[in-house]
């Protein structure tokens, strides 16, 4: 990053920082200032990690200024900011704009529809962290519906079903119901049966080629006007399965002339000839489109607010002429845009996802290249960084930019002060991406004439939690890089100073000030006799190297600071090394 890239995002930052305290009322935080500015800022992304090291001492500056102060300088850099600050209403702050209209309704009601047809990825995560945040903010009721009607297309995974009310429970939210669709299926006939009374709906043995071409010229289906009785009757076959896939639909009348051809008489059933793999629905054959199924359980289920992808505005239309047959009111509705999340070679799908995994391009789900849940979980990120991160990209029409250094930064403020430190000494690193740092190698070093046993403290703030004890032994790691020119000092870090002969190092009189004054380094270490071999496993490559002895100890998930090298999270102990996986810096 070069000094002119570094001061914009000073300048960035300060405005932003600035802005978010003096907005809350409070101390402004990295991880809300990364968000907002990585989006705005799509230049500063491929410097990751570099910019929170930029960001932090920024914010540090601005929460040590008292309100005037802040206000006035914000005022020097940044007016235009100053005055939307002042020009917002007063009244209780929230990350994400009202709902609309939530005073009509008694309770606020909303659904989370995931299909089940893997588990999820990172982006899948917006919609729970929105809802459930709405819930919390108006005492709401949150649904998880499944929606598991295309047992074909979008086959459902009988291990995601629970997999991903796990995945919301990591999030911090719990439903309040959870229904499956394919379990309502004889709700969806009785509906389709009413709205077919009602002259709402017509049975069609056209090809799709055929309707498309009679659709796109506004030209009614020949079986439009059919006799109500013969519809129920071809409706009811379809529930019984006599006909074949592609066979016969049932069709909801519209318009026929409709400005938009999407919404000219759509399809509300099908008949898919794969049996669903839950086996309380394999029987059915007669199965509803997304568009009907949602629509019924929305209404039948008291939903009042849906947020959705600005790609399914027509869904909302579609529906519409569903409700208006059966007399009902449609719920709010917010439409956002998609979510994109950097950081990541593997496309953030699911089909994408699963594909590698099969090919063996991917160890699993949990992998830490895949763009999901379970890696990032695995990696020791908490799920509220996640959900603020989330929550602070709020809900824009426009398709918004996910970094995950924003996401980082949260969950460096939730874990750091109550993680404690210990010493890595990489050693290998086998590249896995384009660009991958080569190698890392550790060189030993005999040592002579200090203690025999260092004492760093278990975290550097908190004396209370008492020191990590160390033996020295009679040689120590170095990361190669760290190798000091013969002649040279370094302090190793809770030992104390050394001096590298050429051959090892000895122990010197020196005092913290050869640190503070004379720029002695400060490396870490390890023992050479007792320490753990570890795979640190990262998103760009597994690592290799030796951690201190008493990492021996650790239990799964257990989180550290590898100091100088980042966040981990203890896996478990194999045969030959201890595996950890890699969080952030």
């Amino acid at each position: 990053m070069d000094e002119d890239l570094r001061e914009r995002i000073r300048r960035e930052a300060e405005a932003n920082a600035l802005f978010n305290a003096l907005k809350h009322g409070s101390d402004a935080q990295v991880g809300a200032i990364l968000g907002p500015l990585m989006g705005a800022n799509p230049e500063f992304r491929e410097h990751g990690d570099e910019v929170s090291g930029v960001v932090a001492p920024v914010v540090n500056e601005v929460n040590a200024l008292d309100e005037a102060e802040k206000r006035a300088r914000l005022e020097e850099i940044a007016p235009e900011r100053l005055a939307e600050l002042d020009a917002e209403d007063e009244g209780e702050d929230h990350p994400l704009p009202d709902l609309p209209n939530v005073e009509d309704y008694d309770e606020v009601r909303m659904r989370c529809a995931p299909n089940p047809n893997g588990p999820w990825h990172l982006g899948h995560a917006r919609m729970p962290a929105v809802i459930g945040t709405y819930k919390e903010r108006y005492d709401g009721w949150m649904l998880v519906r499944f929606d598991d009607t295309d047992p074909e297309t979008k086959r459902p995974d009988l291990d995601a079903y629970d997999g991903i009310l796990d995945d919301i429970d990591y999030l911090g939210f719990k439903p309040d119901e959870v229904v499956k669709a394919s379990d309502r299926m004889e709700t969806y006939y009785e509906h389709a049966r009413e709205l077919i009374g009602l002259g709402g709906a017509y049975t069609c043995s056209c090809s799709g080629e055929a309707f498309s071409e009679l659709k796109n010229d506004g030209e009614a289906c020949p079986h439009r006007e059919k006799n109500p009785g013969v519809v129920r009757d071809e409706f009811e076959a379809m529930i019984d399965g006599e006909y074949e896939s592609g066979e016969m639909v049932l069709r909801v009348k519209t318009d026929i002339e409709h400005k938009n051809p999407a919404l000219r008489d759509f399809v509300a059933f099908r008949m898919v000839d794969t049996p669903h793999p839950r086996e309380e629905a394999a029987a059915y054959r007669c199965w509803p489109m997304l568009d009907f199924q949602s629509g019924i359980d929305d209404h039948l289920l008291g939903i009042t607010h849906i947020i959705r992808g600005i790609d399914l505005q027509d869904s909302a239309k579609r529906q519409q002429f569903v409700y208006d047959y059966f007399g009902w009111e449609y719920p709010e509705v917010v439409h956002w845009g998609h979510v994109q999340v950097d950081a990541y070679d593997v496309q953030m799908s699911t089909s994408t996802i699963k594909a590698k995994i099969e090919a063996g391009e991917l160890d699993g789900w949990d992998d830490p290249r895949a763009p999901t849940l379970k890696s990032v979980r695995r990696r020791g990120i908490r799920g509220q960084a996640i959900v603020d991160a989330m929550v602070e990209l709020g809900t824009s029409t426009s398709d918004v930019d996910l970094a995950m250094s924003s996401i980082y930064a949260n969950n460096r403020d939730l874990i750091d002060e109550e993680t404690p430190r210990a010493f890595l000494v990489r050693n290998g690193f086998a590249p896995r991406s384009e660009g991958a740092e080569a190698a890392y190698a550790a060189t030993e070093v005999p040592i002579a004439g200090g203690p025999e046993t260092a004492h760093p403290p278990v975290h550097p703030n908190h004396e209370e939690r008492g020191e990590r004890d160390i033996p020295v032994g009679d040689a120590v790691l170095v990361e190669t890089a760290d190798l000091p020119d013969e002649g040279e000092r370094v302090w190793l870090k809770g030992y104390g100073p050394v001096r590298y002969d050429g051959d090892g190092f000895a122990y010197t009189d020196d005092d913290i000030d050869a640190v503070r004054e004379e720029g002695v380094d400060v490396i870490h270490w390890v023992p050479a006799a007792g320490s753990v071999p570890v795979r640190l496993r990262r998103t760009d490559g597994d690592v290799y190297g030796y951690a201190e002895p008493g990492y021996a100890d650790y239990d799964p998930d257990d989180l550290t600071q590898f100091v100088r090298v980042g966040f981990a999270r203890y896996d478990r102990a194999d045969e030959d090394e201890t595996v950890a996986y890699y969080a952030h810096q």
